[in-house]
């Protein structure tokens, strides 16, 4: 791998993004940065264009609005196929994707199409949520893949690293989910082309700055996507 793009949505992250970015950076001299900003209110986009004036490394694409994580990924995926990048990575910007996990999806990659960062893969490696919490985003999972058939572990996680050439077949752009249910679909358009996937387990903690985005629609869809999923590749829809 030559370049490899981390995309960072963005919504309200000033206090995160500055110590996110570069501790990004450090990890490999191959990757860089895309924040996808949607106009956050309280200046995360000033602060990312100000990061890419400075480091070259660094790539800001403004949005208009806040339209949703999966629209956000949308953007920035595309984006980084522009961009020329030979693998692209999806990583939030709250450090519950811990930047250390990069260098060793970056060599699994060389041999793979995919590579998840997984919760469940060895045990429950979630630190500092509730045990609710906890248990509700196991059950989801379990359910999400008892519905999709997909074998993987963690089907909801948002931390990966995808092949541009598996991208750009993969009909991401045709995705109208948000949140779980964005994350769920790739992996099923990932499980049907064929990908070879491989999930490595990392410590997923909870967010210390800031606020999190999950709200009840979010989880509502992510029940329903499941089943759409799987009557939509049924009849050659999906």
């Amino acid at each position: 791998m030559r370049r490899a793009i981390v995309v960072i949505p963005t919504y309200n992250e000033a206090e995160n993004l500055p110590l996110l970015v570069p501790e990004v950076l450090s990890q490999d001299e191959r990757l860089e940065v895309l924040v996808v900003d949607d106009n956050s209110p309280d200046g995360t986009g000033k602060l990312a264009q100000e990061l890419s004036d400075r480091n070259p490394r660094v790539h800001v694409l403004h949005r208009s609005a806040k339209q949703g994580l999966g629209a956000a990924y949308r953007a920035g995926l595309a984006r980084a196929l522009e961009l020329d990048a030979d693998a692209v990575f999806q990583m939030d910007c709250d450090f519950s994707h811990p930047p250390s996990v990069l260098p060793l999806m970056l060599e699994e990659i060389e041999t793979h199409d995919v590579v998840l960062g997984s919760r469940y893969v060895n045990g429950i490696t979630v630190v500092n949520w509730p045990i609710e919490r906890i248990l509700i985003s196991w059950a989801a999972n379990k359910y999400a893949r008892f519905v999709t058939g997909l074998p993987i572990t963690d089907i909801t996680g948002g931390l990966r690293c995808v092949r541009s050439d598996l991208l750009a077949k993969l009909g991401f752009e045709r995705i109208r989910s948000d949140g779980y249910a964005f994350q769920i679909e790739m992996n099923y358009r990932f499980v049907k082309h064929k990908a070879r996937i491989k999930e490595i387990p990392f410590f997923f903690v909870d967010r210390t700055r800031g606020e999190s985005k999950l709200d009840l629609r979010i989880a509502i869809e992510g029940l329903w996507i499941c089943w759409w999923m799987r009557v939509a590749d049924l009849f050659g829809r999906l």
